[in-house]
């Protein structure tokens, strides 16, 4: 009896340790590399995370309600930095995971089919240009400042819509409601998107810096801590370039 129960706790020993689930928020433009990151992090079977996500603003006010995060994906780096503030996020634990890059698409292949996106808007050839609102989104804050920078801002105000959302507004595009649109490269990634687009070179416009941050529900879960360092990793950096998300 004695070696079989000896057996068993050796047999114990051996079993790798069960981690923690941690459950991530997540910024509503980053849902697909989130996802592809999620599958690669999980492989070895060491840890396991849960993925919520949805607009900023909105997962941060969850955070406050006492939702339990244990790390926040955020679309922008103020959000983090005010959780910090808050004493709902950790010191010295955000970083910029990803750096979102501005892209004028239309689902018109042959509209910006090799021309200068900046000159097509200068010449006012199209009815409606969609951004996403600069006082809610940082692509919409990227894209009025885009505007402003090359003094089209003027020009074009009066074909301008606006969505709520950077996700919002790229359905304005998709479904027809504007010709044009100051959107998120990596929605324009997305497999089997039709059209023709435009990548905004990255002097024209501040750069879209995203932060992750280890809130303080996660403060000591280690499959948090995992997943954030597993951010930083080769493998998570290539899934980002292949979805449209630069890193400097």
């Amino acid at each position: 009896m004695f070696k079989v129960v000896f057996a068993i706790l050796i047999g114990l020993a051996t079993l790798p340790a069960r981690a923690d689930t941690a459950l991530i928020a997540v910024a509503a433009n980053f849902t697909d590399a989130a996802k592809e990151i999620e599958t690669t992090f999980e492989a070895d079977g060491s840890h396991q995370i849960d993925l919520t996500t949805g607009a900023t603003g909105k997962l941060y006010a969850q955070i406050k309600q006492g939702a339990p995060f244990d790390v926040m994906l955020s679309a922008d780096r103020k959000t983090p930095k005010r959780l910090i503030d808050e004493n709902l996020g950790i010191m010295g634990t955000s970083f910029t995971y990803a750096v979102g890059q501005l892209v004028l698409y239309s689902t018109d292949s042959k509209l910006l089919d090799g021309e200068d996106g900046a000159k097509l808007l200068a010449n006012s050839a199209f009815r409606h240009l969609a951004i996403a609102n600069p006082e809610l989104a940082p692509y919409g804050a990227a894209a009025d400042a885009f505007l402003k920078g090359l003094f089209l801002k003027e020009r074009v105000k009066d074909r301008l819509v606006t969505g709520e959302n950077i996700g919002q507004t790229f359905t304005m595009v998709q479904s027809g409601a504007a010709e044009l649109g100051l959107v998120a490269f990596s929605q324009v990634l997305k497999e089997g998107q039709a059209g023709s687009f435009w990548l905004v070179p990255k002097s024209l416009y501040p750069a879209i810096k995203q932060d992750a941050v280890l809130l303080e529900h996660g403060a000591e879960n280690s499959a948090a801590k995992a997943f954030l360092d597993f951010l930083k990793t080769d493998a998570a950096l290539a899934i980002m370039k292949a979805h449209g998300y630069d890193h400097s």
